[in-house]
């Protein structure tokens, strides 16, 4: 059974957060191929959504307060285990994070780097499209905004 959790840095057991920084490991590095500073200190700020099954982390991202990625709050580092996407983790997991920077940061706008392959995704979230393409760690990306009406 999938357990879901909300907590700040401080909140992660040990467990918790190798079971995080082994499953961005896997994704980023690994999967992608990527080799980029995953401990930027930027995860000390943040609010962690992560899902947890038999003890292993499957799906996990960071909500980043205002002035730390961009001027406006952030959402980032988002990664669902292969074995469980297109289960809707990722979509639970941003419609999460979108409602706590709307309802308890109370911003009127959320930034985002993404992963051009998930525009269409992002997109379907409300976010379009701020920039032209360009290589962030040596993946495709796009700028992304989601501003509230």
């Amino acid at each position: 059974m999938t357990e879901w959790f909300r907590k700040e840095f401080k909140e992660l057991t040990i467990d918790e957060l190798y079971g995080i920084m082994r499953l961005r490991n896997e994704i980023f590095v690994v999967e992608q191929d990527c080799v980029y500073q995953d401990l930027d200190l930027k995860n000390k700020k943040c609010i962690h959504l992560f899902a947890m099954e038999n003890g292993e982390a499957v799906a996990c991202l960071r909500v980043i307060p205002a002035g730390i990625s961009y001027p406006v709050p952030s959402i980032g580092r988002l990664v669902v285990k292969q074995s469980y996407r297109r289960s809707g983790y990722a979509r639970k997991m941003m419609l999460e994070a979108i409602n706590i920077i709307r309802n308890e940061f109370r911003a009127e706008k959320i930034r985002i780097s993404g992963q051009a392959y998930l525009k269409e995704f992002y997109q379907s979230l409300g976010f379009k499209t701020v920039t032209e393409i360009y290589l962030e760690d040596g993946i495709e990306h796009y700028g992304f905004e989601l501003v509230f009406g």
